[in-house]
């Protein structure tokens, strides 16, 4: 009998150990896989750190990890500020992408919610379809659209116009239509039904119950939008190309040329460009991740 139960216990432990091994190399290749992650995406920023300190000639001879001769030359990030010219200094291109980001986010945040509100709180003939239809429209490539778009806009003459360009990307967002939609489905019909009770119309209902609700949904919108906004590139560069207005990415695409590029000047300037929404994230990260997770889950 003590023969077999010290084998059961021998057993037992070698089933431990083999668990145990298990755990700790799962445990490392998680650890590992995270390291792996964090050098990925910090290795450009790393890299355009040092880059943005050199000299034209220091970088056409060094490699882009290479460390500078010294971190004191500020000259790419004082050349950056100033642009190639004045239309094009990172200052004036700050102002303008601040004034169209500020804009964009109230008429997006002010049109998904009160989409998702109508298609939540109402059931009328055609609800489903457009709710369908919003999803058929994200699966449209939004390049297929641009000749058309173009020569709407043409015709309109909002071409080369800061209000043309902000109406262009103030264009119905379908992600914060949903974020708000799923957010409202977790908010009680009965918050309505009693303000409603009280006299209060739907826009009060609206406007003084439901929005200040979705707190989270909003900052979640706000910076989704804002950051996509800030960061825009090709439609800022086809909508607006008379040289009277620059945003923060069209300025830094005026250091680049046909023949040789000014690297080491873009590279302080996208340092510099990331400073402002990283500022917004780090305030608003705590609403973001609580309206992400409320918006993807039905109570």
């Amino acid at each position: 009998m003590s023969v077999q139960a010290g084998a059961v216990r021998n057993s037992v432990s070698g089933d431990n150990r083999k668990a145990l091994g298990k755990k700790i190399f799962l445990r490392v290749l998680a650890y590992l896989s995270l390291v792996l992650a964090c050098f990925i995406a910090l290795l450009p920023i790393v890299s355009a750190f040092t880059v943005s300190f050199k000299t034209a000639e220091e970088y056409s001879t060094t490699s882009a990890m290479a460390l500078p001769a010294s971190f004191l030359n500020f000259e790419n990030y004082a050349q950056v500020w100033r642009g190639n010219q004045p239309s094009q200094s990172l200052l004036r291109a700050f102002g303008t992408s601040g004034l169209v980001v500020i804009v964009v986010v109230l008429v997006s945040v002010m049109m998904g919610s009160m989409l998702g509100y109508v298609l939540n709180r109402f059931n009328f003939p055609g609800n489903g379809l457009i709710r369908n239809l919003f999803l058929i429209a994200t699966l449209i490539p939004g390049i297929a659209m641009q000749v058309t778009t173009y020569q709407i806009m043409t015709d309109l003459k909002l071409v080369n116009t800061l209000v043309g360009y902000m109406i262009l990307m103030s264009g119905t967002d379908v992600i914060s239509i949903y974020i708000f939609l799923q957010y409202f489905e977790n908010l009680d019909v009965a918050l309505d039904e009693s303000a409603v009770l009280e006299g209060c119309t739907y826009f009060g209902v609206f406007f003084k119950i439901l929005l200040p609700l979705t707190k989270p949904a909003i900052v979640t919108v706000a910076v989704l939008k804002g950051v996509g906004v800030y960061n825009e590139y090709y439609n800022a560069n086809l909508y607006l190309n008379s040289g009277k207005y620059y945003t923060v990415s069209s300025a830094l695409y005026s250091f680049t040329g046909p023949y040789k590029s000014q690297y080491n000047i873009i590279c302080a300037g996208v340092l510099l460009t990331l400073l402002p929404p990283l500022i917004v994230f780090l305030f608003f990260q705590k609403q973001v991740y609580a309206g992400l997770a409320s918006g993807s889950v039905k109570g």
